[in-house]
């Protein structure tokens, strides 16, 4: 009884905390991203964030908004926090001492009755129970590191998704100016010819032209369709909230770009994905060290007994006369592993844990790699849009009207206007792409230092460069 009140004892230190583990994750998505998230338990909650949603759609929508609206209506996050919460009922049960086992037997034979009591309990469970304990708070802080890991992951995602959808919505209305005026050009050049002041050739230059912007816009449609539901998924938005407003144009550069400083040691000692690793190995040695405290005792359980016998026998005088036994005591049940005494547990606890640090330790120098590209990536992409919209668009601008003067001077052909509205068209499309990927990189540089899922950088993108060249390269 002593064991069993022991036990009930222990059991009520185990509790749930009032915020069901979000304080962290509210506090790092609060740090790192300045935004706010919640978790959504009742119908009130969830008619205060639909409000509030809505609220932030009833003006266009820039990035950061975009990721707040995400923040707080995508239900692929709240089930991360479910799973948060489900993983706190599972540290706290793992936290708990070890139920006891009541066993009540009653048997009868003729005149015979034998009752027996049981209380089993397992003492290796109580012994062990303060570093189980730790073990189990380990693991839910865990668990909320890597909740916070999924905000900051939903965070960059939807940032990438809503550069991506606004340089979409930006080239789509390049091109369709593009289109009109190669459309009005086309006319001309119809008439023209129909006069026989424009030969075939000429006219079909201008008829082909028309044709690829055409083209060219269909293509753009589609991927502005794409990229548009993409960031919607992202927001959780259904219904007419769909219809939300985009800016026209992406944000315009910085004067400057960011100095590279001290990112490396920043990322070691920020990256959220390091410290749950960190905080893993930290774990498998506190359970390493567990291991080879009960290497010799793989259970061991103490069990009281109380046995209670009676008999009926014939009285000299008739009747019956009661022979009653009472016995008390306690029997102790303990495996020892005889054949390798542990060592097979043991070598087990440290190869894991050896496997753990070797992996943090490629995690570390991977982290430091990832920042270094990411940093070379945004300084690279920020150079090259800052190119196209300092020397290329300019000059672009330059030839196009002085080719027109010619023209109307009749110093130059139809053909040569025709090649200079070509690549007109490809350097201001990739202007557009250009500083699209200087934004993705601004994105995955605070990613690569932060946590949150790492892209694939440059590779992972149409460069705005190889856009340009290619169209520009055919004409």
């Amino acid at each position: 009884m002593i064991a069993v009140a022991v036990t009930l004892g222990l059991g009520g230190c185990a509790s749930f905390s009032p915020d069901g583990g979000m304080l962290a994750v509210q506090t790092a998505s609060s740090e790192v991203l300045g935004k706010d998230v919640v978790r959504i338990r009742s119908e009130e909650e969830a008619v205060q964030s639909r409000e509030r949603v809505r609220a932030l759609l009833a003006t266009p929508v820039d990035a950061e908004t975009s990721v707040q609206i995400a923040l707080l209506n995508n239900a692929g996050l709240q089930a991360s926090f479910a799973e948060l919460g489900a993983m706190e009922a599972e540290s706290v049960s793992a936290s708990l001492p070890p139920s006891p086992t009541f066993s009540l037997s009653r048997l009868a034979v003729s005149r015979e009755l034998e009752i027996e009591r049981q209380v089993l309990i397992n003492v290796l469970g109580l012994l062990t129970l303060p570093r189980q304990r730790e073990l189990a708070e380990g693991r839910f802080r865990q668990a909320q590191l890597q909740a916070a890991e999924t905000v900051l992951r939903l965070a960059a995602d939807t940032r990438r998704a809503y550069h991506r959808a606004v340089s979409s919505a930006q080239i789509v209305t390049f091109l369709e100016e593009a289109k009109a005026a190669a459309e009005a050009s086309s006319d001309v050049a119809k008439e023209l010819g129909e006069t026989g002041a424009l030969n075939k050739i000429g006219q079909a230059r201008e008829h082909a032209f028309y044709a690829e912007v055409g083209a060219q816009l269909a293509a753009a449609r589609l991927r502005k369709a794409a990229d548009r539901e993409r960031l919607t998924r992202l927001m959780g938005l259904w219904g007419a909230d769909i219809k939300y407003r985009l800016p026209a144009k992406l944000k315009p550069l910085p004067n400057s770009a960011k100095r590279a400083g001290e990112i490396e040691a920043e990322a070691v000692s920020k990256r959220i994905d390091l410290e749950i690793a960190r905080m893993e190995l930290d774990l498998l040695a506190k359970s390493y060290g567990l291991t080879r405290a009960t290497r010799f005792v793989d259970d061991f359980e103490l069990t009281g007994t109380s046995q209670y016998d009676r008999a009926f026998v014939d009285a000299p005088g008739g009747g019956l006369d009661k022979d009653t036994a009472k016995w008390r005591g306690i029997a102790m049940d303990f495996q020892i592993p005889l054949y390798d005494f542990g060592e097979s547990k043991t070598r087990e606890a440290e190869e894991r844990y050896m496997h753990a640090a070797h992996r943090l330790a490629e995690k570390a120098v991977n982290v430091r790699s990832e920042v270094r590209q990411a940093y070379t990536d945004y300084r690279g992409t920020y150079d090259i849009a800052m190119h196209y919209q300092k020397e290329v668009l300019p000059l672009r601008k330059i030839i196009s009207d002085e080719t027109l003067l010619q023209y109307n001077g009749m110093l130059s052909d139809l053909s040569q206007l025709l090649i200079d509205a070509r690549e007109r068209v490809a350097s201001n499309v990739a202007a557009i792409e250009a500083k699209r990927d200087f934004w993705l990189a601004a994105t995955d540089l605070h990613v690569a230092v932060v946590g949150g899922g790492v892209s694939d950088g440059v590779a992972g993108r149409s460069t705005a460069m190889a856009t340009g060249g290619g169209d520009g390269a055919g004409h």
